[in-house]
Parts: C-alpha cells; sequence; structure tokens
C-alpha cells in the first residue's frame, strides 16, 4: 500500500478518493484539492501570487458587492464525485447564493479566477478549464503574473480551447457576468 504522510496525515495513493472521502478530511492548513479522484497536497502560494490575488480580490468586490459575493481560497468547490476544487476567487451573483452551502459552494459559480504558476499551469488551463465549462461556469479567468495576461473563457462558445477575451500587461478587462466591473490590468500586476 503507497501511503503519504504530511504532518500527521496520511493519504491512501491506491485508492480512488470520492468527494464524501476528502469531506472526511476535515478542515486542513494544508491546501489540497480532489482531482479525477486523486488528492492533490501543494505548498502554500507565493508571496506574488497572494499579491495578485488580494489585488484582484479587492478588484472584484467592490464592483460585485451589491450583485453577488466574491469569495477567495481556500473554498471548496464541488464538482462532481471525483472532483474538489479550490479556486483562487469565485464570484457567486445574488440570483445564485443557493449555490453556496455549510459545505463550500455545490453549484456553478458565475465567476472563476485561477491565478496561475509553473506547477499548476497545466491543471487550471487543461482539466479544470474543461470541467468548470461543463459544469456550466459562465466565465473563467486565467491569470498569469508571470507573463503579465489574463485570458477569459466564457460558456457561450462552441470552442473552449480558445478564450473569448486575451489581455497582456495592461488593458480594460470587463465581465459579462458583472456588468459594471471594469478595471485596467495593469492594476493588479503593481
Amino acid at each position: 500500500m503507497r501511503n503519504t504522510t504530511m504532518e500527521g496525515l496520511v493519504i491512501n495513493r491506491t485508492k480512488e478518493w470520492t468527494a464524501s472521502d476528502y469531506q472526511l478530511l476535515g478542515e486542513s492548513a494544508a491546501p489540497c484539492q480532489l482531482i479525477d479522484g486523486e488528492l492533490f497536497m501543494s505548498p502554500s502560494p507565493t508571496p506574488e501570487h497572494q499579491r495578485v490575488v488580494r489585488r484582484l480580490f479587492k478588484i472584484l468586490d467592490s464592483f460585485a458587492a451589491s450583485a453577488g459575493e466574491v469569495f477567495f481560497s481556500p473554498i471548496d468547490l464541488y464538482v462532481d464525485d471525483r472532483n474538489v476544487f479550490q479556486p483562487d476567487l469565485i464570484y457567486i451573483a445574488e440570483s445564485n447564493a443557493n449555490a453556496v452551502t455549510t459545505k463550500g459552494v455545490e453549484k456553478a459559480p458565475d465567476l472563476i479566477v485561477e491565478i496561475i504558476s509553473p506547477s499548476n499551469s497545466y491543471v487550471d488551463r487543461y482539466t479544470k478549464k474543461k470541467a468548470y465549462l461543463e459544469m456550466g461556469v459562465k466565465e473563467y479567468w486565467i491569470v498569469d503574473p508571470a507573463n503579465q495576461t489574463l485570458e477569459v473563457f466564457s460558456d457561450d462558445l462552441d470552442v473552449v480551447d480558445k478564450p473569448s477575451f486575451f489581455l497582456s500587461q495592461s488593458g480594460i478587462v470587463s465581465s459579462r457576468v458583472i456588468p459594471m466591473l471594469k478595471f485596467n490590468l495593469e492594476d493588479i500586476w503593481s
């Protein structure tokens, strides 16, 4: 039996995990996600990652406060029985407020933002993007601090591999799910 130990937590790597198994872990200081039935734990985000998340949260929250709610990681998003993700930022419109339960978020949020790094780029760009759009997320943003880019993927496109919106370094960001939202991308880099 192949197990991994982390600060007293033993992770069984020989079985496929479910959302029910994941819930049994309880609250943890170590960031973890269930991806395709496998439990993944990762180190805390870098300071730069946290700065970008903080700046973006403040911007989103200031525009969304009257029309919904913004959550930041860690919060569990129950995609299906084999996938429980912890997106960096989640926006839930007031009309979709029942997506939030005592467990976390159990229905498709309106907007999800992932801040990528070299270690999570593939999962965020492919695995999570596909899962988010299939579950009904209206907008999925991929923010890349290293390249200072923003890619927006929408549920209204037939082609999920091409962003509906792309910016590099600067330019005005808007959102169809947060109607009044407008900010310059460069505001999240400094």
